[in-house]
C-alpha cells in the first residue's frame, strides 16, 4: 500500500509539474504572436503611406500635364477633384501652397462660393432660403458674371462647380448645404432642419410642376393628414412654400421647385 502511495505521489508531481510547464509555453506562445501580430501590422501601415506617396506623385504629374485641362474643362475639372479626395488632397485648401500655385483653383471657388451665396440670401425673401444649382447658374450666366481661374478670367462653370463652392461655404457655417430632391441639387441657405418628410414632398412637388395639395401628398404618401400638414406647415412658416387659397381648397405652390423646371440643363 506505501508503494503504491509513493508511486501515485510521484504521479501527481509529474502531472503539476506538466502543467506548470504548460502554462509558461501558453503565455510565451502569446506574447509571440502578440509581438509578429505588431510587426505585421506596422509593416502593413508602413506599406500603405507607401503607396499613398506614390499616388500622390503620380497625382502631381497627372496635374501638371493636365493643367490646362483642369483650368478650362469644369467636367474634367470635377473628375479630377474626385481623384484628390481618397487621397485626402483638397486643392481648394490653400492659395499659396503647391497645389494653389499649380493649379489657381482655390481663388476661383472663393470667388465662385461668394457670388453664389450673394444669389442664394438676395432670394430668400422669394424663395425662404432653398434655390436650385440649376437657377443660380442661370443667374450667374445672365449676369454675364466672371470668374479669376489661374490669373485668366473665365465664365466656364458648371453647377458641379457652384456644389464644390458651396461644400467649402458650409465650413463657415450659416446653413449653406446642398441636398438631393429628386433629380436635382438645391442649396440651402438658411440653418433650419428639413427631414425627409420635407425633401419627400418637395420630391412630389417637383413631379407635380411645382404644386401639391395636402390631399396629393397624402396620396402619394400614404400619410395621415395630420403627418402632411405638419411637413407643409414647417415648409410654409419658413418661406419654402407659398398658400394659394381658392375656393376653399389650399394649394402648396414651391417656388424653387417651380423655377427651377424653368431652367435649362445646361451643367
Amino acid at each position: 500500500a506505501q508503494q503504491d502511495q509513493r508511486k501515485n505521489y510521484r504521479y501527481r508531481n509529474k502531472t503539476m509539474a506538466h502543467r506548470r510547464r504548460g502554462v509558461g509555453v501558453g503565455r510565451s506562445s502569446g506574447a509571440k504572436f502578440s509581438k509578429k501580430a505588431e510587426e505585421l501590422k506596422a509593416m502593413s501601415s508602413e506599406s500603405a503611406m507607401e503607396t499613398v506617396k506614390k499616388l500622390e506623385v503620380k497625382l502631381t504629374e497627372f496635374a501638371k500635364k493636365h493643367k490646362k485641362e483642369i483650368q478650362e474643362d469644369p467636367a474634367f475639372r470635377q473628375k479630377f477633384l474626385q481623384m484628390c479626395a481618397p487621397l485626402g488632397i483638397d486643392p481648394l485648401l490653400s492659395k499659396k501652397g503647391f497645389w494653389g500655385s499649380l493649379l489657381g483653383m482655390g481663388d476661383f471657388y472663393y470667388e465662385l462660393a461668394v457670388k453664389v451665396a450673394e444669389v442664394c440670401v438676395a432670394s430668400r425673401s422669394r424663395n425662404g432660403g432653398i434655390i436650385s444649382v440649376a437657377e443660380v447658374k442661370t443667374i450667374l450666366s445672365q449676369r454675364g458674371t466672371k470668374f479669376q481661374l489661374a490669373g485668366n478670367s473665365t465664365k466656364k462653370y458648371s453647377r458641379d462647380d457652384i456644389a464644390t463652392a458651396i461644400s467649402k461655404l458650409s465650413t463657415l457655417g450659416g446653413g449653406f448645404r446642398t441636398v438631393k430632391v429628386g433629380s436635382s441639387t438645391m442649396i440651402i441657405s438658411v440653418p433650419t432642419e428639413l427631414d425627409n418628410d420635407h425633401m419627400e414632398i418637395m420630391k412630389l412637388a417637383q413631379e407635380e410642376e411645382g404644386c401639391v395639395t395636402v390631399k396629393t401628398v397624402q396620396q402619394a404618401t400614404k400619410w395621415s393628414e395630420e403627418r402632411a400638414k405638419r411637413a407643409l406647415d414647417l415648409l410654409l412658416t419658413q418661406g419654402m412654400a407659398w398658400l394659394d387659397t381658392y375656393r376653399g381648397a389650399d394649394k402648396y405652390w414651391f417656388p424653387s421647385v417651380w423655377k427651377e423646371g424653368f431652367e435649362m440643363d445646361d451643367s
